[in-house]
């Protein structure tokens, strides 16, 4: 019999789903987050609570059984939020644990194989973000970009952003998820954060903007003008590196 096991949508909601899995020696499994569960007359369906003490137990035993960077595309993975994402990690999980030897290059198993396919997509969505996010400097000191990733990346682009910009107080809001990343350079630390904006952040009032911002930015537009060379063109390279999706972050490609 199927049995719907419904989470908070959380990292350690899912962990604690996995352990509670095992506790209850489940074998017919669908892990659903709260809000996208249906009624299943066939199976039964069980709200699992966050349990950080449960979850820290499964992460424990995925630290000892797999290396750093397979520990980093689990949770990779799992940002991803593609459908059924969580039964593929619970089944790569199973495998890992049931495997005496080092399971994680195991590509002849489906959920690995999956997880390695994943993996690459969401690595490859981050170091888009990274080259692509455009700030805008705001009235109040603060740098403000807003991006809208196919997948949910922003705590995975951190470390890059907190490195390079470890000066400044910024923010980079992701439009899709309705959520930012805040750092603040007098304490070092980046925090979660939700913001009700009044107004269409791709194109701000003046009052908004600091004074000398729209000068940056019809300086960035103007340089990328002259360094395009007409004779060079490529469209479809600059697509295949720049996907159109892109665009409408990007200050160089805003009518000047």
């Amino acid at each position: 019999m199927m049995t719907q096991l419904i989470y908070d949508g959380t990292l350690w909601g899912l962990l604690t789903v996995i352990f509670e899995a095992y506790e209850r020696r489940l074998e017919q499994v669908r892990i659903l987050k709260t809000g996208t569960a249906h009624p299943d007359i066939f199976g039964t369906s069980l709200l699992i609570i966050s349990d950080p003490v449960k979850a820290a137990r499964v992460w424990k035993g995925l630290k000892e059984k797999l290396s750093a960077s397979a520990l980093h595309q689990f949770y990779s993975c799992y940002l991803s939020e593609l459908p059924q994402i969580e039964d593929t990690l619970l089944a790569f999980t199973r495998h890992v644990f049931a495997s005496k030897q080092n399971s994680e290059k195991d590509f002849g198993h489906e959920a690995t194989l999956t997880l390695s396919k994943v993996g690459r997509m969401v690595h490859r969505e981050k170091h888009r973000m990274e080259a692509f996010v455009r700030f805008q400097r705001w009235a109040d000191d603060v740098y403000f970009a807003i991006v809208a990733p196919d997948y949910n990346v922003l705590p995975l682009i951190v470390p890059h952003f907190k490195n390079r910009y470890g000066d400044q107080r910024w923010i980079i809001y992701d439009q899709r998820r309705k959520y930012g990343i805040h750092y603040d350079p007098e304490t070092g630390k980046v925090s979660e954060i939700e913001l009700e904006l009044t107004e269409n952040p791709l194109t701000p009032s003046a009052e908004v903007l600091h004074a000398e911002e729209k000068n940056y930015q019809m300086l960035w537009q103007d340089y990328f003008s002259h360094v395009n060379i007409a004779a060079r063109k490529n469209k479809k390279l600059h697509l295949r590196h720049v996907p159109m999706r892109y665009w409408k972050h990007l200050t160089e490609k805003q009518p000047g």
